[in-house]
This record gives structure tokens, C-alpha cells and sequence, in this order.
């Protein structure tokens, strides 16, 4: 309850300074406060139904709650990562081509990559959580999982599933490889251009806004990877648990800090926040 708390503040926290705060109206903050709003509800998915059955006792959830489980994890999930690639672009943009990035980032492209990594990402979860509600289950209705991830709940059917097998991998490559090309080829072109730069404060500047992202894309990726896009004989139970967490409870609650910690404008903005506060208490 402790992570899930910290990680519902800071996601709040964040995504209030950033449309409260006129500094931070820009695309980058834009897309952050989206990735917040996405780590917002992926916690809210999982970890109040744990809570509740942790302290009840009553480890349990009905076929329909575990389908709907399903489908906004995956939605949320493939949601945000497509919009870390696309994130990664927009940081290519801004370092490569900054007298550019006012028309190449206008609001009307930012609504676009917002609503595309939306939209993908609703229909992958649509998609995967029609076909898991579909197969038909017998025998065994434990799941070997803290919540009704895909690849557990496989385990419980009792028909071939090599076709949604195929149809999870095909989901896997376009929702997480995809995005992850364009991470890889914008992070390319970046090192080119902070390479070129003659000054060693603008390549410092440069580096300092990418860490933010590259910690979050590795946290996150690293995680994805390892468990949609490994074979099945090589996937264990126990080892699925405890790398689920990462991108589960562990990545929403790191990401405020991540993206806060070392960003002045955002520092900024919460000690701009803290200072109306304190002088409203005051009055």
C-alpha cells in the first residue's frame, strides 16, 4: 500500500503542476503528464483488487473482473509504450532540429501521437481480452499470478492456444518492438547530434534531458520483454511475478521521480505550488 500510495501522489502531483503551471505547457510535459495519467490508472487496475484480497484473505476474482482486468492492463500498457517511443521522437526533434520544433511538434501532431499511442493501445487490450474471455477454461482455476496477466491465464486452458499464442506475439511485436525501433533510431540520430555539438555545456544540457526518458524506457522495456517476448518453455511462474512488478507498481511509481528530480522546471513548479500554499495558510 505504501508504493501504491507513493505512486498515486506523484502521478496526481505531477499531472496537476504540469496543466496548473503555464512553464510547463509544452509538448514534452504534455506527453508526460499523459504517461502519468496511464501509470494512474495501471495502478489503480491492479493494486486495489491485491489490497482487498490481502486483506481479506479471500485471494478471488470473478471470470468478467479478471477479463476486464486483462483488457485495461494491456490497453494501458501497450498505451504507454508507444507513447515512450514516440516520446523518444519528439526528444529527437527537439535536440536535432530546434529552430523546427515549433512547427514539427505543433498542438495538432501532439493531439495525434496522444490519441494513435491511445487508440493502438485500447484496441490491442480489446483484441487480447476478447480472445483470452473466448478460450474455453477446465480443470485447475488458480492463478498462479498476483493479477489476470495473459500468459497466466493461458495456463488454465484446456485447448490449443498456439493461434492467441500467435496473436500475442503479433500484438507484442507491433506494441512494444515497433516503438521500441523508433526509441532506438531517434536515440541514434540524438548521440550524432550531441556528438557534433561544439560546446560541452550544450552536450551536457542535451544528455541531461534524455536520462529522464532513457531510465524509464529501460525500466519499462526491460520488463515488457522479458516476459511477452520470451519463449513459453523458457517462462517460470515465479520469475514472471516478481519482473511484473517492475512495470506494474514498481515504473509508475519511479516515474515522477525520474521526470521531477532532476528537471528544474518541474522543481520549479512544485516550489512555485508549496509557496502559494504556504501563503494561503498564512492567511
Amino acid at each position: 500500500m505504501i508504493v501504491f500510495t507513493v505512486a498515486l501522489c506523484g502521478n496526481v502531483l505531477l499531472v496537476l503542476l504540469i496543466y496548473t503551471d503555464p512553464r510547463l505547457h509544452t509538448p514534452m510535459y504534455f506527453f508526460l503528464s499523459q504517461l502519468s495519467l496511464m501509470d494512474l490508472m495501471l495502478v489503480c487496475n491492479i493494486v486495489p483488487k491485491m489490497a482487498v484480497n490481502f486483506l481479506s484473505g479471500r485471494k478471488s476474482i470473478s471470470f468478467v473482473g479478471c477479463g476486464i482486468q486483462i483488457g485495461f492492463f494491456v490497453s494501458l500498457v501497450g498505451s504507454e509504450g508507444l507513447l515512450l517511443g514516440l516520446m523518444a521522437y519528439d526528444r529527437y526533434v527537439a535536440i536535432s532540429h530546434p529552430l523546427h520544433y515549433p512547427i514539427l511538434m505543433s498542438q495538432k501532431v501532439c493531439l495525434q501521437i496522444v490519441g494513435s499511442s491511445w487508440a493502438f493501445g485500447i484496441l490491442d487490450g480489446m483484441i487480447q481480452m476478447v480472445a483470452a474471455m473466448s478460450l474455453p477454461y477446465c480443470g485447475s482455476r488458480y492463478v498462479d499470478h498476483f493479477f489476470c496477466e495473459v500468459p497466466a491465464l493461458l495456463k488454465l486452458a484446456c485447448a490449443d492456444t498456439s493461434l492467441f499464442d500467435t496473436l500475442l506475439f503479433a500484438c507484442c511485436v507491433f506494441m512494444l518492438l515497433l516503438p521500441f525501433s523508433i526509441i532506438v533510431a531517434s536515440y541514434a540520430r540524438i548521440l550524432g547530434a550531441v556528438l557534433r555539438m561544439r560546446s560541452a555545456q550544450a552536450r551536457k544540457k542535451a544528455l541531461a534531458t534524455c536520462s529522464s526518458h532513457l531510465t524509464a524506457v529501460s525500466l519499462f522495456y526491460g520488463a515488457a520483454m522479458f516476459i511477452y517476448l520470451r519463449p513459453r518453455r523458457y517462462r517460470a511462474p515465479s520469475h514472471d511475478k516478481v519482473v511484473s512488478i517492475f512495470y506494474t507498481v514498481l515504473t509508475p511509481m519511479l516515474n515522477p521521480l525520474i521526470y521531477s528530480l532532476r528537471n528544474r522546471e518541474v522543481m520549479g513548479a512544485l516550489r512555485k505550488g508549496l509557496g502559494r500554499c504556504k501563503i494561503g495558510s498564512q492567511d
